[in-house]
């Protein structure tokens, strides 16, 4: 998992379009936030690594958190699928909840966290 400062999460180009990669933001454990990074072609959604069923992480090893097919994001924990264009349960104990959006955008190809 990188590590990011500031709102700067990464650049663009360390996320493969079609894949997702894990990064944290925070001063210190007690307030650092894992991020999840869903690269869509030039654009992105960033979500709290954090299940909505158990609060676990998804990636069961690191930046791993697509399923077999690269179509779901999948929660190692239980297997749960969400869509990564919105984060919603399709599959799994948490079916219809959401993984938390955080507001982000790409600027001069950085992906770049906004306040809440």
């Amino acid at each position: 998992m990188a590590e990011a400062s500031e709102n700067r999460i990464c650049r663009l180009e360390e996320v493969p379009d079609g894949d997702a990669r894990g990064f944290s933001l925070g001063e210190s454990d007690r307030h650092r936030v894992g991020l999840i990074v869903v690269r869509i072609g030039e654009d992105v959604r960033v979500y709290e690594n954090r299940c909505p069923h158990r609060g676990t992480p998804l990636d069961w090893a690191p930046d791993r958190f697509m399923d077999e097919n690269s179509e779901y994001l999948i929660c190692s924990t239980h297997a749960a699928l969400f869509r990564p264009e919105d984060g919603v349960c399709v599959s799994g104990p948490c079916e219809g909840e959401s993984l938390k959006r955080k507001a982000a955008k790409v600027e001069e190809g950085v992906v770049i966290l906004l306040p809440d």
